[in-house]
């Protein structure tokens, strides 16, 4: 989920030159006659990977109507920008990641029309250089798993079956196959089978690598903490948690194009729904795309896709079974702590204590590590959007305690979605606590009785 706030906040557009249409890189080979060609890397033909060589993040914000009309304009016109949001009103700030190529026409756009801007970063393939750098080999054997570095989803998996090997009160779970036949694994931690149950669902959004990493964390502290709190967490409550519900995208990050967001089904020239919008909620109804090449199309019909139909028949099949009581979806940036609706500006019948968890939770990062998290419902703290998977557990599975988590890195972040590896364990950490305080506080109040 991207990241951008409303009335004077900021928001974060990543302008990706085809990057959510599934840009085809050549990967023609480099003929002996061209070894002198430095692209072709002595004879070895280059790596099908997409690069953002001299892309810029500018900060922007919007003065008027003529500005966010311009902006809207460009996102449907362009055949080279790749818009991750929306220009929707007047006092906006947007972080723009613009292609190399057009950076002379976008700063003179800026000029023309009066822009107020900054630039943040001039080359942003260093940052994803660096974080490419934080990954370890895919053939890591898998008890090294940490949480200095970001790792392929085989490693992940496979430190699932090791932790269940390990741990007689953890099993790992399948949902099933991915639309490019990829397991969606998970674990279950059970204490007493007549507690009730946590979900947490990590990955929808390929790119946000912080969210899998965060999900290993808490597994890894659930088993293994000594802290007499987390211990109690433990053995009160059952833990569901899928720390990649979108394996393809996931690995298409590592792989090809680190920017990638949605899955990877085949529309024709283009790949890829947004996962998170392709739930049977109010599907297609705002703050999404009907449009295969667009960063949040969600998807031909609701509930289109393997992997989200993977999930739904989970959650239908466990939420009575399983006594699931909260839904909590991961994913980065903007530290922001949101519940139901996405959609419209209506409130859940449990508005108030949903505030009221989550501001004590963004309470609780705050004294814990200095950040500043906003709570709110998801349409008044980020965007618009419809289809979600926390709206579709919260008004259609009957969770009543659901949140989305937008971790670090703060809206106006540079980094975008590549957050360096130093951050993922006291980001983990954060959302941990976050979840602990949701929980303790909705105990107080009758909901798991």
């Amino acid at each position: 989920m991207l990241t951008w706030r409303i009335r004077a906040q900021w928001l974060v557009i990543p302008i990706l030159a085809m990057a959510s249409s599934g840009t085809n890189l050549d990967s023609g080979s480099c003929p002996a006659a061209k070894t002198a060609d430095s692209s072709c890397l002595g004879g070895v033909t280059p790596p099908d990977q997409a690069r953002y060589d001299n892309y810029r993040i500018y900060n922007v914000e919007f003065d008027n109507e003529q500005q966010i009309e311009l902006f809207q304009k460009l996102e449907e016109q362009s055949d080279s920008l790749t818009f991750i949001g929306h220009a929707r009103e007047i006092g906006q700030k947007l972080s723009i990641l613009v292609a190399a190529h057009r950076v002379a026409d976008f700063a003179d756009l800026l000029k023309t029309y009066k822009l107020k801007h900054r630039v943040l970063t001039y080359n942003f393939q260093e940052k994803i250089d660096r974080n490419m750098s934080e990954v370890q080999p895919e053939d890591i054997d898998a008890s090294k798993l940490d949480w200095q570095h970001f790792f392929h989803l085989k490693t992940i998996y496979e430190w699932l079956d090791k932790m269940a090997a390990k741990y007689s009160q953890l099993t790992v779970l399948d949902m099933g196959t991915s639309t490019q036949g990829n397991p969606i694994k998970g674990v279950k931690l059970v204490s007493n089978p007549n507690n009730k149950a946590i979900f947490i669902e990590s990955g929808i959004h390929a790119r946000e690598w912080i969210a899998p990493a965060t999900a290993t964390y808490i597994i890894n502290e659930l088993l293994t903490s000594q802290d007499a709190q987390v211990q109690k967490l433990a053995t009160d409550y059952n833990w569901i948690i899928f720390p990649s519900v979108n394996p393809d995208g996931y690995k298409y990050t590592f792989e090809h194009d680190r920017m990638w967001r949605k899955n990877r089904q085949l529309f024709g020239t283009c790949r890829g729904v947004d996962l998170n919008r392709n739930y049977p909620d109010h599907w297609n109804s705002t703050g999404s795309s009907s449009d295969p090449t667009r960063y949040d199309f969600a998807g031909p019909s609701a509930g289109s896709e393997l992997e989200t139909q993977r999930l739904i028949e989970f959650i239908r099949e466990n939420v009575g079974k399983e006594q699931i009581k909260t839904y909590i979806a991961l994913h980065s940036y903007s530290q922001m702590l949101m519940f139901p609706y996405g959609y419209t500006k209506d409130r859940v019948s449990n508005y108030a204590d949903l505030q009221e968890f989550g501001q004590k939770a963004a309470a609780a990062i705050k004294a814990e590590s200095g950040r500043d998290y906003v709570s709110g419902n998801l349409y008044e703290t980020i965007y618009p959007s419809s289809g979600g998977s926390m709206d579709w557990a919260h008004a259609e599975a009957g969770i009543p305690i659901a949140y989305t988590f937008e971790l670090r890195g703060p809206p106006d972040s540079q980094d975008l979605f590549i957050l360096p590896a130093v951050e993922i364990q006291p980001t983990a950490s954060e959302a941990f606590t976050a979840i602990r305080t949701i929980v303790e506080a909705a105990a107080e109040k009758g909901y798991y009785k």
